[in-house]
């Protein structure tokens, strides 16, 4: 396997067109790396760089220790997976994979091993008699995945490879591709326009709006602490409340509500006493009284439920607090209905907040490893034992 190193790359087309900006990343061996962002934010463009299949305008690739610029993609030591699966109709699965392998003239007892090898990991082993029309989408898909994993690549590239399947067996194919890497201890480039794929796939995520990269990290770090506006509101599903709140002797200002934030973010917020700020808090991490264990403080706002998304598992509900509408994710069933005035409370273990004129977040820590919160002791987001619960 290899790490993927691109430093200062930059794709243009033409004088108009700037796709990607300055990007630079180093991606370490055996890592699964996804690189997430909404339609037209330069990740595949990215991708089809790393592959050779577009030229770079400047900067410098490298796959291993070589510099590949000017290397043409079959030199690359690369496999690619795409949403399409493009398999011949006329050869059966076994043909399909062992096609690759044939053109490169590799020996006829070394194909059969491969495909055979790959067909097993895949779980693909009774399929290799049939031809791609009578496979369903999921099948044909793996197939695709077997054709790239007997290359026995130095990287695999994919790019969108379950946009095309249904909801149900992406969660399955998701999982497949999870234990996959785990058992080639590949590395392996991921691009998805799909949060929730890339949250569950990625050892580190890289998170691009407009060809700049908007940060680099973990899951959990992404999740727990933000760099700016945008990562906090692609990240996480429901995407998280961006409410406008006023700073007033150090608590947010909501309509009639107060909400009291805790250790580094309140010692950040002083700079904005009196101002306006971007209040940030996930559809998790807010509760109503009577049904959420969450401490009963400065922590309460009302507002009025617009919305109400029974799910079994968890209600969603969208309330209108002051004029801005905020998603509240609730355990289980919620007795509320549209029209009706609630309390609301907020974990202020979990609050965020970010400028409003650069979006960038307001210092509330930087994480000390790579699960989030979880592991960064020491910033104060701890309610004091004995916290009155709202029960």
């Amino acid at each position: 396997m290899a790490e993927v190193v691109l430093e200062h790359i930059n794709k243009r087309y033409g004088t108009k067109h700037h796709a990607v900006k300055d990007f630079n990343l180093h991606i370490m061996d055996r890592e699964l790396m996804v690189f997430v962002g909404p339609s037209g934010c330069g990740k595949s463009t990215t991708l089809r760089m790393i592959a050779g299949l577009e030229d770079i305008s400047d900067g410098i690739l490298k796959i291993g220790d070589r510099v590949v610029n000017d290397v043409p993609p079959k030199d690359r030591d690369i496999a690619m997976v795409f949403q399409n699966y493009a398999l011949y109709p006329h050869m059966n699965v076994y043909e399909n994979m062992a096609f690759g392998l044939k053109l490169r003239k590799t020996p006829k007892e070394d194909i059969d091993r491969r495909v055979r090898d790959a067909a097993k990991i895949l779980q693909i082993e009774h399929l290799l008699g049939r031809k791609p029309k009578e496979l369903s989408g999921g099948q044909r898909q793996r197939v695709a995945m077997g054709r790239a994993i007997v290359r026995e690549p130095k990287v695999f590239l994919m790019d969108e490879p379950l946009s095309n399947l249904d909801a149900k067996l992406r969660v399955e194919m998701r999982s497949q591709i999870s234990q996959l890497h785990r058992r080639l201890g590949a590395t392996i480039v991921y691009v998805t326009h799909d949060q929730v794929e890339a949250m569950t796939l990625g050892n580190r995520i890289v998170v691009m709006r407009d060809g700049v990269i908007m940060q680099v990290d973990t899951p959990m770090n992404l999740y727990d602490f933000p760099q700016n506006k945008f990562v906090a509101g692609f990240i996480g599903s429901p995407s998280m409340n961006l409410l406008t709140a006023r700073v007033q002797n150090g608590n947010f200002v909501i309509g009639d509500g107060q909400v009291a934030p805790m250790g580094r973010l309140a010692q950040s917020l002083k700079a904005y006493e009196g101002k306006d700020v971007v209040m940030g808090v996930r559809p998790e991490h807010v509760g109503l009284p009577g049904i959420s264990d969450l401490p009963h403080g400065v922590n309460q706002l009302r507002g009025k439920v617009v919305v109400v998304e029974p799910l079994g598992a968890q209600t969603d509900l969208i309330i209108n607090v002051a004029g801005q509408d905020m998603t509240v994710k609730v355990e289980g069933q919620a007795l509320v209905q549209p029209g009706d005035d609630i309390d609301i409370l907020l974990d202020q273990t979990r609050l965020h907040a970010f400028d409003p004129a650069t979006e960038a977040a307001i210092d509330r820590g930087t994480p000390a490893g790579t699960r989030g919160q979880a592991d960064t002791p020491g910033l104060g987001y701890e309610y004091a034992a004995g916290a009155v619960s709202a029960d």
